[in-house]
């Protein structure tokens, strides 16, 4: 599908640039290392699930599983997953707002779901 390739290129940019900018215009900012290593932990589940939609975008393009309204919401879901998991880690590491943390497991459970939905087309 199409609107994954450009979900998940345009995903997998801004992982970059998250990443650079945390490197190196945060890298002095964070109030501990223990804030610099969320960060981290967002940019690596914002890249890994960016290369998950790019996967996506091309596995439905494919003949083999062709275009399939589970792979769809599988790409959507990683979308939402980065967004709620990243998104809320990345504000946590800046702000230090603790509370923030509750909202990180519905992302990583919106990964799951995508991932369960990846398995399940690959079987059908």
């Amino acid at each position: 599908m199409e609107m994954l390739l450009v979900l998940g290129a345009i995903m997998a940019c801004l992982g970059v640039v998250l990443g650079a900018f945390g490197a190196h215009a945060l890298k002095d900012k964070f109030a501990s290392p223990h804030y610099a290593a969320i960060w981290e932990t967002a940019v690596q589940y914002h890249m890994y699930h960016s290369l998950g939609l790019l996967g996506l975008g091309i596995l439905s393009s494919d003949a083999l599983l062709g275009a399939s309204s589970m792979l769809s919401w599988a790409g959507y879901l990683m979308f939402a997953g980065i967004v709620f998991f990243s998104g809320s880690l990345y504000v946590l590491a800046v702000t230090g707002v603790k509370k923030l943390g509750a909202i990180t497991p519905i992302g990583g459970m919106l990964f799951i779901i995508a991932w369960v939905l990846v398995a399940i087309s690959a079987l059908a």
